[in-house]
């Protein structure tokens, strides 16, 4: 059960189990163990797992409905990657802000030329 609701945050963050485990200092060999063993991680894992995702550890064991609601940063991040690929893994709050006001100034500009013609 754990693996499955692992790879779900995997692929709707779109990045690799073996990745992920490793970006929260998990040695990329536990994935195999979680998938073909069933194996749940220990505590301080489910820990790094549930801060990485932002979810529950209760998520993570199954024993929630649903994760947590993103935050705002996440949720334009999950945007941006539909323009981007993976770069909500490099971007933080100051260069989101910065991407929503240029989006703000380029459909300023639109509206204007629109408005000239």
């Amino acid at each position: 059960m754990f693996y499955d609701i692992f790879s779900a945050l995997c692929s709707s963050k779109g990045i690799k189990p073996g990745a992920a485990a490793e970006a929260c200092g998990i040695n990329r060999s536990n994935v195999s163990l979680w998938k073909s063993k069933g194996y749940t991680p220990r505590s301080d894992a489910l820990n790094a797992i549930a801060d990485y995702f932002d979810v529950s550890v209760d998520y993570l064991l199954g024993n929630e409905e649903k994760p947590a609601a993103p935050k705002d940063d996440e949720l334009y991040k999950d945007e941006l990657i539909a323009f981007y690929g993976e770069v909500k893994e490099n971007l933080d709050a100051q260069d989101i802000e910065d991407l929503k006001t240029f989006m703000r100034m380029k459909a300023e500009i639109k509206k204007n030329r629109l408005e000239k013609k």
